[in-house]
């Protein structure tokens, strides 16, 4: 009777025992290939040469591209309908919004093709204060003709008994035994009544951080609802998303979250929020894509995601209280969420076939403290991850290391180059490095069918000046838990983000310095050096010309949108 239970324990014992070996064969063939550094194929004197790690990364990336476009395929021939039988709990995170990014949210929730009768829309807003209440009246505005219900919760579900609790405690006696009797909140009540029987409610409430305004919604909904869709109050949902996010969930009972393509609202904004835009589509469109295709996408993003509501309900507790080092988690909630789905035995999907549009930093500090909160809880979600490799597919595992270990190499690449290099070194790893991402753009090219994403190669650039040196902030800081980028309301006052910066551009100064210096020492009418000299010159003019060609291409684009954007405007006299 019990030999089922039995046999099925084992298994997952072994698939276990497994998934550690191949991990391990993974990150040792990696290490040997670049502390080996063999060599496939070099050039006289050694100056030009291809290792067998860069064919790991060439490899990798051909591989990732390919069942990206396989999935992509999937999913134009998907035809199932939705059913349209789903009830669904739509939950909007809101946090000191701009005014016109939340109309634009509200608008797009309105205008969803969804029947209004299964489609129940909460909004959480972090915040009971006057400064936080015109969230409350543009809600109530919006959906004036829905008999909207706003609240004031003057607290949250785990702020209560930390306060108010302790004054309202009151003794009673039975039988000599004193008895502590602790009060409900009884707002809390009131707050789930209505969020179960209202089709739009807008909560104020304490502060709490993006992860409290999140459980707040989950818990309150309970199990009144199928599925839960999250989306953040900066987000712009094109009218099908909720439908094909549905279709995808109901095809099959395995797939325990669904999320869809996020792209740019104020894409041309400034550099900065261009660059991210591009960055966005290869993120979602070939690394998600590809994860999709082996139904384990990493992470389902804030905007735009659904989730099957009863496997929610179970960890939602374990959820909300995750700690790491001893210290409560209040980021990288949506990567928290999608890992626990994942830890559950449950797939996660992704389809470009729902689609929204959502604002990202357009200041360089802003976008920075974005990408070191991200990258704070990457690496934490890492190590909770890998507890699970073993319930999915081979290339969940294969991956996970991969993309972990890549910044750590390319860090001493780099470092080992500037300080013990030559001048040709340095230049043959940058023209790599654009190389590299010019052939990563061109694929994008010709995926998505737009030009404009051979500037994806541009990104290099950012990647190795800021974010590179930004991980290893953030792995340091790991612990120090906020809501990372600051309300759109408010000026960005953290600039500690910038201190791993400086010291990484002092460091790659110091390095190449150094290596002039040496470079000035030596012989350089050897025949090795005389043709080191030539690639030099013609690598510096390379190298030179197509940056100066791409930002000059940019600048003509850039231009081009702006006059785009003047004949909009019309002046009345």
């Amino acid at each position: 009777m019990e030999l089922k239970p039995l046999l099925k324990t084992l298994g997952s014992i072994i698939r276990a025992i497994f998934t550690f070996i191949f991990a391990v064969m993974v990150m040792g063939v990696m290490v040997w290939a670049y502390v080996e550094g063999f060599q496939l194929a070099t050039s006289i004197y050694g100056i030009i040469s291809f290792g067998f790690y860069g064919l790991l990364l060439s490899c990798h990336v051909l591989t990732q591209s390919y069942f990206a476009f396989i999935e992509h395929r999937r999913m134009r021939d998907r035809r199932d309908p939705c059913s349209f039988t789903k009830t669904i709990g739509f939950t909007i995170s809101a946090y000191q919004e701009d005014p016109a990014y939340l109309r634009e949210c509200l608008n797009s929730v309105k205008a969803l093709k969804y029947p209004p009768e299964l489609l129940r829309i909460i909004m959480v807003i972090d915040g009971n204060g006057e400064d936080d209440r015109y969230m409350m009246e543009m809600f109530k505005e919006m959906f004036a003709d829905e008999d909207p219900c706003c609240y004031v919760w003057q607290h949250n579900y785990h702020t209560w008994h930390g306060g108010e609790a302790v004054e309202k405690t009151k003794e009673s006696d039975f039988g000599g035994v004193t008895i502590d009797i602790i009060e409900e909140d009884p707002q809390r009540k009131e707050v789930e009544q209505l969020i179960q029987s209202k089709r739009c409610v807008c909560i104020m409430q304490q502060w709490g951080g993006k992860r409290e305004v999140m459980y707040t919604a989950f818990k309150a909904l309970g199990s009144s609802v199928d599925y839960i869709q999250v989306c953040d109050s900066d987000t712009k949902l094109d009218p099908l998303a909720t439908v094909e996010l549905c279709k995808v969930l109901e095809s099959n009972p395995k797939y325990g979250a669904v999320g869809g393509d996020v792209m740019i609202l104020n894409q041309k904004e400034s550099y900065i929020s261009f660059m991210s835009s591009l960055r966005y589509w290869m993120a979602f469109n070939i690394e998600r894509s590809c994860q999709s295709f082996f139904n384990c996408v990493s992470c389902i993003s804030g905007p735009l995601g659904l989730y099957r509501n009863d496997i929610l309900q179970q960890f939602l507790e374990a959820w909300y209280n995750q700690k790491f080092l001893g210290t409560h988690c209040t980021f990288g909630d949506d990567r928290h969420l999608t890992n626990r789905m994942l830890s559950m035995g449950y797939a996660t999907k992704y389809t470009a076939r729902a689609k929204c549009y959502t604002e990202t930093p357009a200041q360089f500090l802003r976008w920075l403290n974005q990408q070191t909160r991200w990258t704070k809880s990457y690496f934490r979600e890492w190590l909770y991850n890998a507890m699970w490799w073993h319930k999915h597919h081979l290339w969940m595992t294969y991956e996970s290391i991969v993309s972990g270990v890549f910044p750590f190499f390319v860090t001493a690449t780099i470092i080992q180059l500037f300080w013990t290099g030559t001048l040709w070194d340095l230049l043959w790893i940058l023209c790599c490095i654009q190389l590299i991402g010019l052939v990563k753009a061109g694929y994008a090219c010709l995926l998505r069918g737009d030009i404009v994403m051979v500037f994806m190669s541009l990104y290099a650039g950012l990647y190795m000046t800021s974010l590179l040196p930004a991980k290893y902030f953030a792995i340091l800081t790991m612990n120090k838990s906020s809501w990372g980028t600051s309300g759109r309301r408010k000026l960005v006052g953290n600039y500690m983000p910038l201190v791993p910066l400086s010291a990484w551009a002092s460091l790659l100064l110091g390095g190449l310095g150094y290596t002039i210096y040496h470079e000035m020492q030596l012989d350089w009418n050897t025949p090795a050096k005389i043709l080191e000299t030539k690639f030099l010159i013609f690598g510096s003019m390379a190298y030179a010309a197509y940056w100066l060609l791409m930002l000059f291409f940019y600048w003509v684009w850039f231009r081009r949108l702006c006059r785009r954007r003047a004949r909009r405007y019309k002046i009345n006299i």
